[in-house]
C-alpha cells in the first residue's frame, strides 16, 4: 500500500488553491472541474469542491469542518514562512516555536480552518 494523498473539500476551490499555491509555490494541477492537485514529492494535496462531493458522494464530507486533522509540511526556512503568510494576512495559530523535540513549527489556519504545521527539522 501506497498513501497518496490527503483530500480537502471546500466551499471556495480557488480561495483554497490560491492559499496552497501561494503557501508551497507550486502551481495546481486541474484534472477536472471543481478539482485541483498540489503535487509535492511523495504524496498529494488535493483540493475538491464541495459541489463534487454533492454530486457523487451526498453526505460522505462536510467542507470547513474539520477539527481533527493537521495538514504537516517540511521546509527549509520556516521564518520566510512566516514573514511571508503573515504579511498576507493569515491567521497565525502559533508563531516560529522551537519544539522540545527539535523542531522548530509554525501553526496557521488555511482560509477555511485547517490547522496548518509547516516545520523544519533539527540540523545535524
Amino acid at each position: 500500500m501506497k498513501f497518496a494523498s490527503v483530500r480537502v473539500v471546500t466551499p471556495d476551490i480557488e480561495r483554497l488553491v490560491r492559499f496552497y499555491q501561494r503557501l508551497s509555490g507550486i502551481e495546481a494541477v486541474r484534472p477536472a472541474d471543481g478539482f485541483a492537485e498540489m503535487r509535492f514529492e511523495g504524496s498529494t494535496l488535493a483540493i475538491s469542491s464541495e459541489h463534487l462531493i454533492k454530486l457523487f458522494n451526498a453526505g460522505a464530507a462536510i467542507a470547513a469542518a474539520n477539527q481533527s486533522a493537521i495538514l504537516e509540511f517540511e521546509v527549509d526556512d520556516v521564518d520566510a514562512v512566516f514573514e511571508r503568510m503573515n504579511a498576507r494576512g493569515t491567521t497565525i495559530v502559533m508563531p516560529t516555536t522551537l519544539m522540545p523535540w527539535g523542531n522548530r513549527s509554525l501553526l496557521l489556519r488555511d482560509p477555511d480552518g485547517n490547522l496548518v504545521n509547516i516545520f523544519s527539522r533539527p540540523r545535524h
